[in-house]
Formats: C-alpha cells, structure tokens, sequence
C-alpha cells in the first residue's frame, strides 16, 4: 500500500466524470500523499494469526473511491458555495437597488399624499374661516333683530298709552273716530311685526348653531389632516439612517375600518358642500333679515304719519268746534244780558201800570158814592171803566210776556251751560290729543332704531 501511495500522480486525481463549469474557472487539487503506518506491534493483526479472517479495513480500490467521492464533494460544495456567494452578492445589490428604488417611490407617493392633504387642509381652513366671518355677520343681524325687537316697545307702549288716554274722553266726543282707527292699525302692525321679529329671531339662532355645528365638523376634519399632515411629513423625512426607526410587524396589516381614497376625498368635499350650503343659506338669511328691519322700520315710520296726520285733522277739527262754539256761547251771553234787562224792563212796565190802576179803580170807586141820581152812566164813567180795562189788559200782557222772557231766559241760561260744558269737553279732548297724545308720540323711535342700529 505504501508503494501505491507513492505512484500516485501529484498533479490530482483523474475524476470518473467531469463537472460542469458555471461561474468559477476550475483549479487543481493539491497532492495529498497519505502515509501508512505499518502494524508492527505486539497489538496488531498482522502476522500469521489473523490470517484467513474478514476485517473491517477496506480494500484499496474503496478507499481510492472514498477519496475521490470526497475530492468531488469537496470540489463541488465549493464551487455551489461560489456560485451562492456570487448570486448573493448580485442579489443583495438588486435588492438594495429595489429597496432604494420602492423607498424611493414610497418618500414620492408620501409627497404626493402630502400635496392632497394640504389641498384638502387648505380648502377646509378656507371654509372655517368663511363659516366663522359669515356666522359673526348673521350674528350682528341677529344683533339688529334684537334691538329692533326691543325698540318695537317704545312705539307699542305709545300707542296703547294714546289709546288708553283717549278713553278718557268725555261723550259727545267719545266716538270711534279716525284716530282710533289709526291707533288700532298701529297696535296690530306692531304686534305683527314682533312676532314676525321672534321668528326670525329663533331662525337666525337655528342658523348661527347650524353653522357653528358644521364648523365644529370641518375642524374636526381639519385637525385630522393636520394630525395626519404631521405624521406623513415624518414619515417623509425617515430614512435608512433615522435613530427613531425600528420594527412593526403588526402595522403591515391594513386596518378592518380603514377607509379607499374615494371615500377619504368624498368625505372631505362632503363636509365642504355641506358648509357651502350653511354659508350660502347664512347668506340669504342675512339678505332676508336686512330687507324685513327695512320694511318693517318703514312700515312703523308710515303708520306712525298716519296716526299723527289724523291726530292733527282732529285737532284742528276741535279747535274749529272749540272756536264756533265759543262764538256762540258769546252771543247767548249776551242776549243772557239782554234778556235779563228785558224781564226787568217789563216789571217796571207793570210795576208802572200800578199807579194808573189806582187811579182809575179810586176814581170809579169814589164815583160810585154819587148821591141817587147823579149815580149816572155818564161818558165818564164808561171812559173810566174802559181805562181800567186796558190797564188790566197791558198788565196781564205784560205779566205774560214776562212769563216768556224769563223761560226764554231759562233756556239760554240752558244753552249756555251746554256751551260751557261742551267747550269744556273739547278743551279736554283738544289736551288729551294734543297735550297727552301728540306730546308723547314725540318720542317715537326714528327710522335707524326700527331698522336696528
């Protein structure tokens, strides 16, 4: 065996079958020269004593086939382990080339998400603020609405007062007159006008919480892309060499209530229409609440001639009654006056006749003790008795006419109390209207303070 191991080739073994050569060029196997160690020992089965019996020791073509078996596994698991280290050095730069490349188109698809959010952040912010300028203006109308409201009790409170002051007045001249027609009208006007001023009072309210509600819903969304801006610029700004960066395996997952594109868009232009449509209904609400405090401040301004023209007719209508009656009155006075010299002008008439009488009835009673037959029907005596009979008649004529000069005189004296007490009743009508009335309307509210400034 030794002398086989020495004839062996040193350049290498011949191979049974040659391999197939892919990426590493083929080298020589170096010599191995294996040295026997003889069995010489007391030990050994060598000798003549271990002859004729089969041992475990192989023959030489095996062992010439076990080394080359383990030449040719050798070679081969070099050759496999070369061509592995050559695609995993080509597979680790395409890989670093990829994960360069996707990083790359990852940090570009967070730009462009970047880029959306802060389009949709923007158009939001836009919205809030306009929701928060147009719910400040509807709160100044609604400002207006209130002090209109308010000032709608001056006006009210004048014209039940007139109403109520013009009761007072004394008959004839309680009537339903013009002026209390007027006065009417107002009073249902302006409660007309504060009822139409609560509604759209709570209307402004409704939209003003509707507004605010929405606006609460856009900066709700609004903080989220904020939130969500902030956590994509991160991302954006990682890279391979961030200190902040570790392992996530759960987060490859997506989320069971994770929302598409399409709805994480509609949902923002949905909370954008729908603060369009507050606005633009804020907008008209506005529109509507300027041209009501418009016709209502008219309104009430017109009225408000309309009672203080019929006031000022009525007024002079009393003053006109006033006069005519205080003409006449003068005129009873005086004939009052004339009257009373007549009565006493006809009882001196007849206190006159008195005498005369007495002469006539003296004469005609000491005529009637003539002595037989001078006890006569003589012209004297006729003429005497006929003198007493027109006196009588004067007398009882006078005495008549003075019956009816003092009920002539009784009925001015009437017509002079009538007069007195009617003059009386305008006097207090003409301060009622005038003084009471038209003094107090002075102070109703101008056009600017109806229309809620």
């Amino acid at each position: 065996p030794a002398g086989g191991a020495a004839a062996m080739p040193r350049s290498g073994v011949p191979l049974a079958e040659k391999p197939v050569l892919q990426m590493a060029p083929t080298v020589d196997l170096p010599a191995k020269v294996c040295e026997l160690v003889l069995n010489a020992g007391p030990d050994s089965f060598s000798g003549l004593a271990a002859a004729g019996f089969r041992t475990a020791k192989s023959l030489p073509g095996e062992w010439h086939e076990s080394n080359c078996r383990l030449y040719h596994k050798a070679f081969g698991g070099c050759e496999q382990a070369e061509r592995g280290r050559t695609e995993a050095k080509e597979l680790a730069e395409r890989t670093a080339v990829a994960a360069q490349r996707t990083q790359k188109d990852s940090t570009a698809v967070l730009r462009q998400r970047l880029q959306g959010i802060r389009f949709w952040k923007a158009d939001l912010q836009k919205e809030i603020e306009d929701l928060d300028a147009e719910t400040g203006l509807l709160a100044a109308q609604k400002l207006r609405l209130e002090r209109a409201l308010d000032a709608t009790e001056v006006p009210y409170a004048i014209a039940t007062d007139n109403l109520q002051c013009r009761e007072r007045r004394q008959p004839p001249d309680l009537v339903s007159d013009e002026v209390e027609s007027e006065l009417l009208k107002e009073t249902e006007l302006i409660r007309n006008i504060q009822e139409l001023l609560k509604r759209t009072l709570m209307q402004a309210a409704n939209q003003m919480r509707l507004n605010r509600d929405q606006k609460e819903v856009c900066e709700m969304d609004w903080s989220d892309k904020v939130e969500t801006y902030n956590i994509d610029s991160n991302c954006g700004r990682y890279s391979n060499q961030s200190t902040n960066i570790q392992f996530h395996p759960s987060s490859v997952k997506f989320e069971a209530s994770i929302s598409t594109p399409e709805t994480w868009a509609k949902f923002s232009h949905d909370n954008i229409y729908r603060a369009e449509q507050e606005k633009l209904a804020s907008i008209n609400l506005r529109a509507l609440i300027d041209n009501i405090l418009h016709d209502v401040s008219k309104d009430l301004r017109t009225q408000c001639a309309a009672v203080n023209e019929a006031f000022a007719k009525h007024c002079e209508e009393l003053d006109d009654t006033k006069l005519k009656l205080e003409y006449h009155l003068e005129k009873v006075l005086k004939e009052i006056g004339n009257q009373e010299a007549n009565i006493a002008a006809l009882k001196q008439a007849i206190k006159d006749k008195e005498a005369p009488m007495k002469v006539a009835q003296t004469r005609l009673y000491d005529r009637s003790f003539r002595p037989n037959v001078e006890l006569c029907r003589d012209e004297a005596q006729f003429r005497l008795m006929a003198e007493a009979e027109e006196l009588t008649e004067s007398i009882e004529s006078l005495k008549k006419k003075l019956l009816e000069s003092e009920q002539s005189l009784r009925n001015l004296e009437d017509t002079r109390m009538n007069l007195e007490k009617e003059i009386a009743v305008k006097t207090n009508s003409i301060f009622i209207d005038r003084q009471k009335c038209m003094a107090h309307r002075i102070y109703y509210p101008v056009v600017q303070k109806l229309a809620g400034y």
